[in-house]
């Protein structure tokens, strides 16, 4: 029986750990762990994560930020004898300056837009051959409310949520939301979909809870990775494909 193939993208920590070690422990998986830096520690302890019977590990090099990275990746993957991909997670992102637009500087704009828009579209042009050789193939981008133009900025306007300036991470995920959508117009095999995590208790989820007075971020970690697994098992093109989703199933509008 062939490997269930998953590739998740800024695996080595938060969210995309979390998912890493739900897939890696099932049997039968053989798990991608793309990210930036294979060597760091935090990428090498992922190699002493628990594993199902039959299921592998293997860790590459994707810089969201760099050119060729991705290409780079999938052709090392064939070369170790990966010959699909069933279920890609495009994690990796960035989120540290916030302001107004009046005030945001367009090097911050840019710097979020690297790598939560245009890491996300190398890394789909680059694994898309290996994918739609899956006989279910399916694609989640992780997004976030920030992007939602109905959500987001009408819940501020309403007093519902904080008055977040959020001129550069916000706008990078309504971009990468817009792409994903079209992934799923474009190919007919494929389910691609984006989903919101919600505020959870990763290393950037904390640091944007700091900034707006919290402790923590307000969302367990471990229930959404739980509730995303769930969703991801379930999604199908009829049901989930070219939609917005929140970790516990309930559809969002853009």
């Amino acid at each position: 029986m062939p490997s269930t193939v998953v590739l998740i993208s800024g695996a080595n920590r938060g969210i995309g750990k979390g998912l890493l070690k739900r897939y890696l422990a099932r049997p039968n998986y053989t798990v991608i762990a793309a990210n930036r830096d294979p060597e760091h520690a935090s990428s090498k302890e992922l190699a002493d994560l628990p594993r199902g019977t039959n299921s592998h590990l293997i860790v590459v090099k994707v810089d969201a930020a760099k050119e060729k990275d991705a290409i780079d990746a999938v052709k090392e993957l064939e070369k170790q004898g990966i010959e699909h991909i069933d279920l890609v997670i495009a994690n990796a992102g960035a989120a540290y300056a916030f302001g107004k637009v009046s005030e945001i500087s367009i090097d911050d704009v840019k710097g979020h837009f690297e790598p939560n828009v245009y890491g996300v579209v190398r890394l789909y042009q680059a694994t898309l051959p290996l994918l739609l050789k899956s006989s279910h193939p399916k694609w989640a981008t992780v997004g976030s409310l920030a992007g939602s133009m109905a959500k987001w900025l009408t819940d501020i306007f309403q007093k519902k949520q904080p008055d977040a300036p959020n001129s550069a991470y916000g706008p990078s995920k309504a971009a990468v939301h817009w792409f994903t959508k079209a992934m799923d117009r474009e190919e007919e095999k494929l389910t691609a979909f984006v989903i919101h995590p919600g505020w959870v208790t990763s290393d950037m989820g904390n640091m944007g809870a700091r900034l707006f007075g919290l402790e923590q971020a307000p969302d367990s970690l471990d229930e959404s990775c739980d509730n995303l697994v769930k969703l991801f098992d379930e999604a199908t093109k009829e049901t989930h494909g070219g939609k917005f989703w929140w970790h516990n199933g309930k559809e969002e509008s853009w």
